[in-house]
């Protein structure tokens, strides 16, 4: 089955049904049903025809939140060209490096055509120039379309043909994995890899007909596209879409929605947890009724432990059930998901001794020795396997500390027109996905990046956990920190240094607070060598929403 004849048949089976709930703030929300979603996206098809998209064609959609970009979406599908969600600039992006990185996408992922808006005009439009050396043909502007027009009979030949030709083996989506905007990679998809690992995926979760998922995930991410997007529209439930910039602004939307619209399942990432535990305030939480929701989901590498206790310990008392705390590992390179929690099963959390953690062994906790709090991404659910290898990719013992290895039936065959870089991660159907962790029994612990770990005197050092220690710091903005590592040729070694925003503007409170930050590394036995203090929101930010390590290095280096 290709994903079109999935959306076609839940618009015939439930034509009335909430399909897509689109929420903005101070209004109230515009509900696409199925068979209205279906019969908007024919009526985009007919403008797609006209317009010559053609099956293949790599439409690049860079729209804000707005109602018509799920329909546009699937109307790219319908005509058989492949949909890639891109993200929509922020007001701090400047246009020139907005438009390199759109460069370097269509360089690597050969872009065709570009769907935006009218404001983007004087941005977008050079890309199309001879001298960008771009593959983009051309740019269209969705928003200003007919959404009355319908199918004629020629395009609805063609649509129809589009269909006929279709395989659940051809290419459906181009997602781009986590990366600053020129560093992305992009992940090619089939119908069969999204509809097989959805159903999987649901099956895990234990999802049923009366389960409806609210997000204000970005679509350009796999966790909001594939979990809280494309996995409630095959399932044929609701989804309720919040827009990203409102929910940072107002991160108690997502509360709101939950509770009036009965949400069942969200998916987090880690930061989100701690960012509405601080910021919503009692105010914001009047009427909010939280019972309903049975799976909150973290998908960050790693979890944490702290931001599930401070997210429960604030909105137990509106209704929020530990059990619904849940955890998962997921990338773009297998679809989505890898391992699960079980739902209504609280992460497993393993208190590991550091410095055994440093030595590549993950030990108990020794009493009087600082401990790491590693909390379980659950078990592989059905179609995916894992092992944790060494450097020579050879399998490792429970209890070792390696890179994670995934198979998977739902696993992409490699980046597109990326030969190079797929070779380094693809091997005998094994995708080496270079993050670091460990098996115990039966479930995986994810602890952070191998390219990012700092190895200081033979020992490995973990930034997420200097960045834990040093967010703590009075002064330092909460995660709003980084730990990398910097060539020091005096010793011949890395070292660890920090970068951490802050609002303190004076000399003396700067000099005292660089010299807390030493201070925290010295609570967890890791010597800070180089601490960078930076003003609010100076650190550049991945796709994913987090704060670039190797962004942010280059740019501290390079004396910006």
């Amino acid at each position: 089955m290709i994903l079109w004849n999935r959306w076609t048949e839940n618009a015939r089976k439930r034509p009335d049904r909430d399909a897509i709930v689109h929420w903005v703030a101070g209004e109230d929300p515009y509900r696409w049903t199925f068979s209205g979603l279906v019969r908007a996206a024919e009526c985009f098809a007919a403008s797609l025809t006209e317009r010559g998209i053609a099956k293949g064609d790599v439409c690049a959609i860079l729209l804000r939140h707005n109602r018509h970009l799920y329909p546009l979406y699937l109307a790219v599908s319908c005509v058989g060209a492949i949909p890639a969600i891109l993200a929509y600039p922020n007001p701090r992006l400047h246009p020139d490096k907005f438009r390199e990185g759109i460069i370097g996408m269509s360089r690597r992922s050969g872009l065709d055509w570009i769907f935006t808006e009218r404001d983007l005009e004087p941005v977008a439009s050079p890309l199309i120039e001879p001298a960008a050396g771009t593959t983009i043909k051309g740019l269209h502007f969705p928003l200003e379309w007919d959404m009355g027009t319908t199918l004629s009979g020629k395009a609805r030949d063609r649509v129809e043909a589009a269909h006929r030709a279709a395989a659940p083996a051809d290419p459906f989506l181009l997602q781009h994995s986590s990366g600053t905007t020129g560093l992305q990679k992009p992940v090619l998809l089939s119908h069969r890899a999204v509809l097989e690992h959805v159903r999987l995926y649901g099956e895990a979760i234990r999802l049923t007909d009366t389960d409806k998922i609210v997000s204000w995930l970005p679509l350009y991410h796999d966790m909001g596209l594939i979990a809280a997007f494309h996995l409630p529209l095959a399932f044929g439930i609701p989804a309720v879409q919040i827009d990203p910039f409102e929910w940072v602004q107002v991160p108690s939307l997502l509360l709101e929605a939950v509770s009036r619209e009965r949400g069942t399942i969200s998916w987090l990432p880690n930061f989100a947890y701690n960012l509405m535990a601080d910021k919503i305030s009692d105010e914001d939480l009047d009427g909010v009724d939280l019972r309903s929701w049975r799976l909150v989901v973290n998908c960050s590498e790693p979890v944490r432990h702290e931001s599930h206790q401070k997210f429960i310990e604030r909105f137990r008392a509106r209704g929020l059930n530990l059990a619904a705390l849940s955890s998962c590992y997921a990338m773009a390179e297998t679809t989505f998901a890898v391992t699960q929690t079980a739902p209504e099963t609280e992460p497993a959390v393993f208190a590991a001794d550091r410095a055994e953690l440093s030595k590549g062994m993950a030990a108990p906790a020794r009493t009087g020795r600082p401990d790491r709090l590693c909390v379980s991404s659950g078990r592989p659910i059905d179609g995916c396997r894992l092992k944790v290898v060494d450097e020579n990719r050879r399998e490792v013992a429970d209890g070792t500390i390696g890179e994670l290895a995934i198979t998977s039936v739902s696993l992409f065959d490699g980046y597109r027109n990326y030969p190079e870089k797929t070779a380094d991660v693809l091997r005998d159907g094994w995708y080496f996905s270079g993050d670091y962790g460990f098996r115990r029994d039966g479930e995986y612990y994810v602890i952070g990046r191998k390219k990012d770990v700092i190895i200081v005197a033979g020992n490995n050092v973990y930034p997420e956990d200097v960045e834990d220690a040093v967010g703590k710091v009075d002064g330092v903005i909460p995660g709003r920190v980084i730990a990398f590592a910097e060539d020091n040729k005096d010793i011949g070694s890395e070292q660890v240094a920090v970068a951490a925003e802050t609002n303190v503007e004076d000399d003396a409170g700067r000099k005292a607070l660089k010299l807390a930050v030493v201070r925290a590394g010295m609570s967890i036995d890791v010597t800070i060598a180089k601490v960078y203090l930076v003003p609010p929101r100076w650190l550049i930010k991945s796709s994913a929403g987090k704060p670039s390590r190797r962004a942010n290095k280059e740019r501290l280096l390079e004396g910006a």
